[in-house]
């Protein structure tokens, strides 16, 4: 089932925690390359290009495009939000400090 508009867009704006400055200083740095695929360095800039577009996050002022990307973030992050939560409690956290796990 496919999320209504007005929660993906509430969940992409409470989960893209960064500005549109910390995030282009992120992609800018050559750890970000590092840190997942090409495809969320380009996942990134897209978010750049939402953010700039729409800095003060008025729902009715994203397109389908801006949507359909928003949607892709929100799924991505909450399943691998999922995946962390499920580390914690299987994981101990020396083993976490092994991975390259986001949770300390």
């Amino acid at each position: 089932m496919v999320k209504p508009r007005d929660e993906v867009v509430a969940q992409f704006n409470e989960q893209v925690n960064m500005s549109v400055e910390e995030l282009e200083a992120w992609l800018a740095d050559p750890q970000s390359a590092k840190a997942g695929t090409g495809v969320g360095v380009e996942s990134g800039h897209k978010i750049v290009e939402i953010l700039k577009k729409n800095p003060t996050k008025d729902p009715e002022k994203y397109d389908e495009e801006d949507i359909e990307h928003m949607r892709k973030v929100v799924g991505y992050n909450s399943r691998h939000m999922a995946q962390e939560d499920h580390l914690k409690d299987t994981k101990t956290k020396e083993e976490l400090e092994k991975t390259k796990s986001t949770i300390r």
